[in-house]
């Protein structure tokens, strides 16, 4: 039963949670096998420069996210693990699309970016859907553990999965592990499907058709509770600004500096280490210092590293330089985030769960779009370096949007009620 304490000492969340967790395991392995996966193809098969990568993980962002802003109420009125089965599935379709045209020579940019719009709008209805059903299956208490538990479970596929991504690359051309991530979509919705037990009934009629409050509730409720809202700006930009680089880190990495696929692979995922360490440890740290302190010096301290990216000299000295900043980074973003997660969680009614979530995930795609492609074009004007290092300095001033204060954890602050429905 959720709350009882297990064997090793850790919470024991019970059968169901268990089932759930494995299915997030799956995905997240076969995602980390496919870390890059459309960044390579563009590269290697398409020839694409840094504008053109760019391009691509932002118009598939800004396209995906826009399409989804009426999944957020679409999903709040139905019941949750029915959408994450179908998320699944339509992500594993999509995917499947990429290996079998690039079998048969048709494989194009376009193609690309018509998959990553579809990926990314069912990305964010699948995360809008599971935040929503693990708040029903488990009571507020076991909420940090459950989220430091997806963290871990995060940071260690993304540590072993880039460098067998890049093995896999190597044997078997690039797109092997686009198939390896659509299986694992797959295995994921048949994780969900046997978890079984029952669900609350949606909380209106499936006929009923959302209303303009019903889109913006989740934006009205962030933005009108008092803490949500600067951790809401903060994680836009700090996020926004981290994954804006990502795309030129691999233009300086594979082409500029000529690492190979296998050796991009390992310099991401050494680092992951410290995204196992950093969750592992979230809940210990909040249990003995506070949510409070915990947040802000996490928040602090992840915007330190990013700025040293831009100046990874060529070889192995730059590859340790980089695996070493990264390594902070990735250890004080998993303490971070977990907390973040489970505050947004306990502080939301029950019936706005899902639109809250999915409104962070449209909000976060959209700023990551634009920021991305601004950076592109930055990179494109001068060099992928001096993009990443601009970044770096902007991130520096992100922190202080860090609210000063949470409230004591169980009790929320008494938030502006928001516009739409809300059901409990």
């Amino acid at each position: 039963m959720p709350g009882v304490r297990g064997t090793a000492g850790r919470r024991a969340l019970g059968r169901r949670f268990g089932w759930l967790w494995a299915a997030y395991a799956v995905s997240a392995y076969g995602t980390a096998l496919g870390f890059g996966a459309f960044t390579l193809v563009a590269v290697e098969v398409l020839d694409a420069g840094p504008a053109r990568v760019a391009l691509l993980a932002a118009a598939g962002r800004a396209v995906g996210a826009v399409l989804a802003v009426p999944l957020g109420p679409w999903v709040e009125f139905r019941r949750k693990r029915p959408v994450m089965v179908a998320t699944d599935l339509v992500r594993c379709a999509a995917l499947l699309t990429v290996p079998a045209a690039y079998a048969l020579g048709r494989l194009g940019y376009a193609h690309l970016l018509a998959v990553a719009v579809v990926v990314a709008a069912a990305d964010i209805a699948f995360r809008a859907a599971s935040g929503a059903y693990l708040r029903h299956l488990l009571p507020p208490g076991d909420l940090l553990a459950a989220n430091s538990r997806f963290e871990a479970t995060g940071w260690t596929a993304t540590m072993t999965g880039p460098p067998v991504g890049g093995a896999a690359v190597a044997l078997s051309g690039p797109v092997a592990t686009v198939a390896a991530n659509a299986v694992s979509h797959l295995l994921s919705a048949l994780g969900i499907r046997a978890i079984g037990g029952t669900e609350p009934a949606p909380a209106r009629p499936r006929a009923a058709r959302p209303r303009a409050g019903d889109l913006l509730a989740g934006w009205h409720h962030i933005l009108g509770h008092p803490v949500l809202r600067p951790l809401f700006l903060n994680a836009l930009a700090v996020n926004g600004l981290i994954m804006a680089s990502e795309p030129l880190l691999a233009v300086l990495l594979l082409r500029d500096l000529g690492l190979e696929p296998w050796q991009y692979g390992l310099v991401f995922a050494l680092p992951c280490a410290g995204g196992l360490a950093g969750s592992r440890l979230a809940p210990r740290l909040v249990a003995r210092y506070g949510r409070d302190a915990v947040l802000r010096a996490s928040g602090w301290l992840r915007v330190c590293w990013p700025l040293g990216l831009a100046f990874i000299p060529a070889g192995v000295p730059g590859m340790v330089l980089f695996v070493a900043l990264q390594l902070g980074l990735v250890t004080c973003c998993a303490l971070f985030n977990p907390v973040l997660a489970t505050y947004r969680l306990q502080h939301t009614d029950g019936g706005l769960v899902a639109r809250t979530l999915a409104a962070w995930s449209v909000s976060a795609g959209l700023t990551i779009a634009a920021l991305t492609a601004g950076w592109g074009l930055l990179a494109a004007a001068t060099s992928p370096r001096t993009a990443v290092a601009a970044a770096g300095l902007l991130l520096l001033a992100t922190p202080s949007l860090l609210p000063r204060a949470t409230g004591r954890a169980g009790s929320p602050r008494r938030a502006r009620r928001p516009r739409g429905r809300a059901t409990h």
